[in-house]
């Protein structure tokens, strides 16, 4: 579904209420839903606004409209996936979240990944967090991630930039460290993402190996990872995942 501008519009909100009650078998495959009138109320909406948020649903093949029946939920509704981005600790975990282990917090200047990645200007200052992933007693991915510069994300995510502002403030005193992406993700309540990731077979090497508890030939993935709001890219992040790391899906798109 295609969202203009940077801020949710309430249909879109609307449109998710209901997608979530499909997926969460509140409105299972083949069902009917209630009548506008009906359902309106339930939702505490007005008509007009369940109707946009119905059509969109019909677009996006998660509902069909059937003469003399009404609105009936598919067989087969789209999987969600892509319409929230997830914190790596999450997707790895196998339901039970990742630890996140603050290696470094500081700034520094563009590299080459960043600047193709971020677009940030040669002198820029850029966010940066090494963190170290953790589960059951043992190191599971080492991540990197970078943030836009400030004047950037003050003007086109003023939330994140705030949010990150205040998770360094914070980290000397939390016991357990969060992963910039779940700053973001948490920032972005109203806020629309995309992500695009690359994968690629790689070997540790000594430094990450080190860090990892690993060794430096240890057979890895690595995953890049760039979060957009709208066409600007706000995040960038390396994610180093070790062979015996918990299973990561994905999936694969053309």
């Amino acid at each position: 579904m295609a969202v203009s501008g940077q801020r949710r519009r309430p249909v879109v909100a609307l449109y998710e209420r209901i997608a979530d009650a499909v997926h969460d078998g509140t409105y299972p495959p083949g069902s009917t839903l209630p009548s506008e009138p009906k359902l309106a109320a339930e939702l505490g909406v007005s008509r007009p606004a369940l109707r946009e948020a119905l059509l969109l649903l019909q677009e996006d093949g998660v509902l069909t409209v059937r003469r003399g029946v009404g609105r009936t939920v598919n067989d087969r509704p789209p999987r969600r996936g892509f319409e929230h981005v997830q914190p790596l600790e999450e997707l790895i975990g196998a339901g039970t979240p990742l630890r996140v282990r603050a290696l470094l917090r500081t700034v520094e200047e563009p590299t080459d990944f960043t600047t193709q990645h971020l677009l940030a200007p040669a002198r820029a200052e850029l966010r940066f967090w090494e963190s170290v992933l953790t589960g059951e007693g043992a190191a599971a991915a080492l991540s990197h991630e970078w943030a836009a510069p400030d004047e950037l994300l003050d003007r086109v995510h003023p939330e994140f930039a705030r949010a990150l502002r205040e998770a360094e403030a914070d980290s000397g005193h939390a016991v357990h460290a969060v992963s910039m992406l779940a700053v973001l993700v948490a920032a972005s309540r109203e806020t629309a993402l995309t992500a695009h990731s690359g994968i690629t077979a790689t070997l540790l090497g000594r430094r990450r190996g080190e860090q990892l508890g690993r060794p430096a030939d240890t057979p890895a993935v690595l995953i890049t990872q760039v979060v957009r709001v709208g066409e600007t890219p706000v995040l960038a992040a390396k994610h180093m995942l070790p062979t015996g790391t918990p299973a990561l899906p994905v999936l694969q798109s053309h």
